[in-house]
C-alpha cells in the first residue's frame, strides 16, 4: 500500500451524534471507551482532526499511557487557523504536530512554523483539501498507520475518497436527537448503489457502550 493505514474513530449516541447542537460532547462514551480509544491512539503511527474540531475541543491528542508513544498529531487545516495558543501548539515541541493547509496561503512567516509546528500547503481536491496528496507526505514522513478522530467533515471526506479502511465505532445507550451533530457530514448520495458498504469484524461491550470494528467491502 503506497498510504498509511487509516482507521476511522466514532465515539457516538445510538443515533449517531457526536456532541448536542451546542457543541457539548463531554462525555458521550464512558471511561472504558475512552481508555480503548487511547489504546488506539497508542496504536497508529499518527492521529488527525480537522481545523473546527482543533478550535472547538482544544485537544491534546496524545495516548496518555504509561510507555506508549505518542502519534504525530495533523490537522487538516485549510486557512491555517490553529491558534498558537492551543494546546497542540503550545506542545509541538514535545510530540509533532502536521498541519495541512490550502497551498494558496502565505505561509513563509507563519507563527506556527516557529513553534516547531511542520505546515504542508498542498492542493485542493473536490471534497476540500487533497487527502490523497497528504497521505502521500505522510508516508514520506513515517507515517504508515493513521487514526481518523473527527469531526463529521472530515470523516466524510476521508470515506468519500475512498481511505477508510476500518472504522472503530463506540456507541453509548443514549439519544441526542436530530438537532444534535452527526459524526458523518453529508455524502450527497442519490442512490443506495452508492452507499459504502462494511463488514463486521468484532463486536463487544466495553462498559456500558457497544465498541464495533468493521472493515469496508465496497
Amino acid at each position: 500500500m503506497d498510504r498509511p493505514f487509516v482507521s476511522l474513530k466514532m465515539a457516538t449516541s445510538l443515533d449517531g451524534k457526536i456532541a448536542l447542537s451546542n457543541g457539548q460532547s463531554k462525555w458521550i462514551t464512558s471511561e472504558a471507551s475512552r481508555q480503548k480509544g487511547r489504546e488506539l491512539r497508542a496504536a497508529h503511527d499518527g492521529i488527525c482532526i480537522g481545523a473546527n474540531t482543533a478550535e472547538l475541543d482544544d485537544p491534546r491528542l496524545t495516548a496518555r499511557m504509561a510507555g506508549a508513544a505518542d502519534p504525530v498529531r495533523i490537522i487538516y487545516d485549510s486557512q491555517l487557523r490553529l491558534s498558537a495558543g492551543s494546546i497542540l501548539a503550545q506542545t509541538a515541541g514535545d510530540v509533532p504536530v502536521f498541519v495541512f493547509c490550502d497551498q494558496d496561503l502565505k505561509t513563509g512567516d507563519n507563527l506556527l512554523k516557529s513553534m516547531g509546528i511542520r505546515v504542508f500547503p498542498i492542493r485542493r481536491g473536490a471534497t476540500g483539501l487533497d487527502l490523497g496528496e497528504s497521505l502521500k507526505i505522510l508516508m514520506e514522513n513515517g507515517v504508515t498507520s493513521l487514526l481518523v478522530e473527527g469531526g463529521g467533515t472530515l470523516a466524510a471526506s476521508f470515506l468519500k475518497d475512498g481511505f477508510v479502511d476500518v472504522i472503530h465505532w463506540f456507541r453509548a445507550p443514549m439519544i441526542l436527537g436530530g438537532d444534535g451533530r452527526n459524526c458523518i457530514s453529508d455524502m450527497t448520495f442519490l442512490s443506495l448503489d452508492n452507499a459504502l458498504r462494511f463488514q463486521r469484524q468484532s463486536l463487544e461491550m466495553i462498559g456500558p457502550d457497544t465498541y464495533e470494528v468493521l472493515e469496508r467491502i465496497s
